[in-house]
C-alpha cells in the first residue's frame, strides 16, 4: 500500500491534530482529506507556510477550546428525557439515536453537530444512560439521558388498580364464608 506524508489543516480524531505531519494511505488522502481541505501535501513550501500560520492557528485553537469550555459549563446541568413506544420488557419500538439527541439539544437552545454526539449504538431499551458529547478535542461533556416507555405511568397505575380489586374481592369472599 502506498502511503504519503500530509500536513493536517484541521483536527481529525483518528489521525492527529492541526499542524501535524502524518503518514496516511494515498487513496485516503487523495479521495477524502485533500478535496475537503482537511490536509495538504507535506512539501517544504506548505510546511513553511503552516509554520508562519502556526501562531494564528494556536490562537484559533485556544479560542475554540475556551468557547467549548464555556459551552460545557453552560450545559453541565442539562439532562434529556425521551418517551418512546416500548414493549412490556422495556424494548423500544424503534430507538433513540444521535440525531434525536441533537434535535433535543437544539430544542433547548444548544447548537451541536450530530457527529459530535458519541453514541456507539442507538439506545433500544428504556432506562438511564450517559451520552458523551465532544465539544472540542480536549473538552467532552457527559449528558444523562432517560428513556421512558410511552404510557408507562398509566400502565403501572392500571396494574396497581387491578391488584387492589383482586385483594378487595379476596377479602369480600373471606367475609362471606
Amino acid at each position: 500500500m502506498a502511503t504519503i506524508n500530509i500536513l493536517l489543516r484541521e483536527d481529525i480524531d483518528t489521525i492527529g491534530g492541526r499542524g501535524e505531519i502524518v503518514k496516511v494511505k494515498a487513496g485516503y488522502a487523495r479521495n477524502y482529506l485533500l478535496p475537503r481541505g482537511l490536509a495538504t501535501l507535506a512539501t517544504k513550501g506548505n510546511i513553511k507556510q503552516v509554520e508562519q500560520e502556526r501562531t494564528f492557528l494556536l490562537k484559533k485553537a485556544s479560542h475554540e477550546k475556551s468557547t467549548a469550555e464555556l459551552q460545557s459549563d453552560q450545559m453541565k446541568d442539562i439532562s434529556l428525557s425521551f418517551v418512546r413506544k416500548a414493549g412490556e420488557s422495556g424494548t423500544l419500538f424503534g430507538s433513540v439515536t444521535s440525531i434525536d439527541i441533537t434535535e433535543a439539544l437544539i430544542a433547548k437552545g444548544y447548537e451541536i453537530d450530530r457527529r459530535k454526539v458519541n453514541l456507539k449504538d442507538p439506545i433500544k431499551e428504556t432506562g438511564e444512560y450517559t451520552v458523551s458529547v465532544k465539544l472540542h478535542r480536549e473538552v467532552t461533556l457527559e449528558i444523562p439521558v432517560k428513556v421512558k416507555a410511552e404510557g408507562a405511568v398509566e400502565a403501572i397505575e392500571t396494574k396497581s388498580d387491578k391488584s387492589a380489586k383482586v385483594v378487595e374481592e379476596t377479602y369480600a369472599s373471606d367475609e362471606e364464608e
